[in-house]
Protein backbone atom coordinates (compact mmCIF):
# COMPACT_ATOMS: atom_id res chain seq x y z
CA UNK A 1 0.00 0.00 0.00
CA UNK A 2 1.63 3.16 -1.15
CA UNK A 3 -1.44 5.08 -2.18
CA UNK A 4 -2.43 7.97 0.04
CA UNK A 5 -5.27 7.60 2.53
CA UNK A 6 -7.06 10.91 2.94
CA UNK A 7 -10.20 12.47 4.33
CA UNK A 8 -9.54 15.82 2.67
CA UNK A 9 -7.94 17.36 5.77
CA UNK A 10 -5.46 14.67 6.81
CA UNK A 11 -3.47 12.48 4.45
CA UNK A 12 -1.51 9.40 5.51
CA UNK A 13 1.55 8.54 3.44
CA UNK A 14 4.30 6.01 4.20
CA UNK A 15 6.96 7.40 6.54
CA UNK A 16 10.52 7.17 5.26
CA UNK A 17 13.98 8.74 5.00
CA UNK A 18 12.67 11.92 3.34
CA UNK A 19 10.87 12.76 6.59
CA UNK A 20 14.10 13.07 8.61
CA UNK A 21 14.30 16.87 8.98
CA UNK A 22 10.60 17.41 9.71
CA UNK A 23 10.44 14.61 12.28
CA UNK A 24 13.63 15.63 14.06
CA UNK A 25 12.37 19.24 14.26
CA UNK A 26 8.89 18.21 15.39
CA UNK A 27 9.69 15.78 18.19
CA UNK A 28 9.15 17.27 21.64
CA UNK A 29 9.10 16.16 25.27
CA UNK A 30 5.49 15.00 25.07
CA UNK A 31 6.14 12.74 22.04
CA UNK A 32 9.20 11.30 23.77
CA UNK A 33 7.26 10.70 27.00
CA UNK A 34 4.23 8.98 25.50
CA UNK A 35 5.52 7.47 22.26
CA UNK A 36 9.23 6.83 21.83
CA UNK A 37 10.64 6.78 25.36
CA UNK A 38 13.92 8.46 24.38
CA UNK A 39 14.76 11.56 22.33
CA UNK A 40 15.80 10.76 18.78
CA UNK A 41 19.44 11.01 17.86
CA UNK A 42 20.20 11.86 14.24
CA UNK A 43 21.64 8.39 13.54
CA UNK A 44 18.90 6.62 15.49
CA UNK A 45 16.25 8.52 13.54
CA UNK A 46 17.95 7.71 10.21
CA UNK A 47 18.02 4.02 11.18
CA UNK A 48 14.35 4.13 12.21
CA UNK A 49 13.24 5.83 8.97
CA UNK A 50 15.27 3.33 6.94
CA UNK A 51 13.49 0.54 8.85
CA UNK A 52 10.12 2.18 8.08
CA UNK A 53 10.95 2.09 4.35
CA UNK A 54 12.06 -1.55 4.67
CA UNK A 55 8.85 -2.51 6.50
CA UNK A 56 6.80 -0.89 3.74
CA UNK A 57 8.80 -2.77 1.13
CA UNK A 58 8.51 -6.10 3.03
CA UNK A 59 4.86 -5.75 4.11
CA UNK A 60 5.25 -5.12 7.85
CA UNK A 61 4.93 -5.91 10.68
CA UNK A 62 4.93 -2.13 11.21
CA UNK A 63 3.15 0.13 8.76
CA UNK A 64 4.41 3.61 9.68
CA UNK A 65 2.61 6.63 8.24
CA UNK A 66 3.40 10.29 8.24
CA UNK A 67 0.33 12.31 9.21
CA UNK A 68 0.22 15.11 6.66
CA UNK A 69 -2.00 18.13 6.95
CA UNK A 70 -3.22 20.81 4.61
CA UNK A 71 -2.03 23.19 3.41
CA UNK A 72 0.80 21.60 1.49
CA UNK A 73 0.80 18.18 3.17
CA UNK A 74 3.18 19.30 5.92
CA UNK A 75 4.34 16.47 8.19
CA UNK A 76 2.27 16.94 11.36
CA UNK A 77 3.13 13.68 13.16
CA UNK A 78 3.07 9.92 12.79
CA UNK A 79 0.67 7.02 13.14
CA UNK A 80 1.74 3.38 13.12
CA UNK A 81 -0.36 0.31 12.36
CA UNK A 82 1.49 -2.51 14.11
CA UNK A 83 0.68 -6.17 13.49
CA UNK A 84 2.26 -9.43 14.57
CA UNK A 85 3.08 -8.26 18.08
CA UNK A 86 3.22 -10.74 20.97
CA UNK A 87 0.40 -8.99 22.84
CA UNK A 88 -2.02 -9.05 19.87
CA UNK A 89 -4.25 -11.68 18.38
CA UNK A 90 -3.52 -12.48 14.75
CA UNK A 91 -6.45 -10.31 13.58
CA UNK A 92 -5.58 -7.24 15.69
CA UNK A 93 -3.57 -4.13 14.91
CA UNK A 94 -2.07 -1.83 17.54
CA UNK A 95 -2.17 1.88 16.69
CA UNK A 96 0.43 4.30 18.01
CA UNK A 97 0.34 8.00 17.14
CA UNK A 98 1.73 11.39 17.98
CA UNK A 99 1.47 14.92 16.69
CA UNK A 100 4.12 17.64 16.72
CA UNK A 101 3.24 20.50 19.13
CA UNK A 102 2.07 23.04 16.56
CA UNK A 103 -0.51 20.58 15.16
CA UNK A 104 -2.15 19.50 18.43
CA UNK A 105 -5.68 20.44 19.41
CA UNK A 106 -7.10 20.49 15.87
CA UNK A 107 -8.61 17.00 15.69
CA UNK A 108 -5.88 15.72 13.37
CA UNK A 109 -4.96 12.73 15.55
CA UNK A 110 -8.57 11.53 15.58
CA UNK A 111 -8.75 11.84 11.80
CA UNK A 112 -5.42 10.01 11.42
CA UNK A 113 -6.57 7.18 13.71
CA UNK A 114 -9.77 6.75 11.66
CA UNK A 115 -7.73 6.57 8.45
CA UNK A 116 -5.29 4.11 10.08
CA UNK A 117 -8.27 1.93 11.01
CA UNK A 118 -9.36 1.94 7.36
CA UNK A 119 -5.88 0.76 6.41
CA UNK A 120 -5.82 -1.92 9.14
CA UNK A 121 -9.13 -3.31 7.85
CA UNK A 122 -7.73 -3.36 4.30
CA UNK A 123 -4.82 -5.55 5.40
CA UNK A 124 -7.16 -8.02 7.10
CA UNK A 125 -7.39 -6.84 10.70
CA UNK A 126 -10.78 -7.12 12.37
CA UNK A 127 -9.95 -5.14 15.51
CA UNK A 128 -7.81 -2.10 16.29
CA UNK A 129 -6.22 -1.58 19.70
CA UNK A 130 -4.93 1.63 21.23
CA UNK A 131 -2.82 1.10 24.34
CA UNK A 132 -1.89 4.13 26.41
CA UNK A 133 -0.71 4.95 29.89
CA UNK A 134 -3.58 5.92 32.21
CA UNK A 135 -2.09 9.41 32.65
CA UNK A 136 -2.11 10.02 28.89
CA UNK A 137 -5.59 11.51 28.86
CA UNK A 138 -5.11 13.11 25.42
CA UNK A 139 -4.49 9.73 23.81
CA UNK A 140 -7.51 8.23 25.57
CA UNK A 141 -9.62 11.16 24.33
CA UNK A 142 -8.49 10.51 20.74
CA UNK A 143 -9.46 6.85 21.13
CA UNK A 144 -12.91 7.82 22.42
CA UNK A 145 -13.49 10.39 19.64
CA UNK A 146 -12.48 7.78 17.05
CA UNK A 147 -15.12 5.36 18.40
CA UNK A 148 -12.94 3.05 20.50
CA UNK A 149 -14.27 1.50 23.71
CA UNK A 150 -12.24 1.15 26.90
CA UNK A 151 -11.57 -2.57 27.39
CA UNK A 152 -9.20 -2.98 30.33
CA UNK A 153 -6.31 -1.67 32.39
CA UNK A 154 -3.56 -4.23 32.16
CA UNK A 155 -0.06 -4.83 33.53
CA UNK A 156 2.33 -5.44 30.65
CA UNK A 157 5.30 -7.84 30.78
CA UNK A 158 7.71 -4.87 30.92
CA UNK A 159 6.01 -3.60 34.10
CA UNK A 160 4.05 -0.73 32.55
CA UNK A 161 0.35 -0.45 33.17
CA UNK A 162 -1.61 0.39 30.03
CA UNK A 163 -5.24 1.09 29.26
CA UNK A 164 -6.52 -0.87 26.28
CA UNK A 165 -9.12 0.68 23.97
CA UNK A 166 -10.54 -1.40 21.11
CA UNK A 167 -12.60 -0.90 17.96
CA UNK A 168 -14.14 -3.54 15.73
CA UNK A 169 -13.09 -2.95 12.12
CA UNK A 170 -15.25 -3.50 9.10
CA UNK A 171 -13.75 -4.36 5.73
Amino acid sequence: MHEALTDGTVTLLPLGPDDFEAHLAGEDEEMVRWLSGDPATPQGLRDYLDACARWWRDGGPFHNFGIRAEPGLALAGTVDVQTGQYYLRKDQANLAYGLYPQWRGRGLATRAVRLACTYAARIGCTEAVIRCEPANTRSAAVAARAGFTFLQRRSEPDGRVLDWHTLELRP
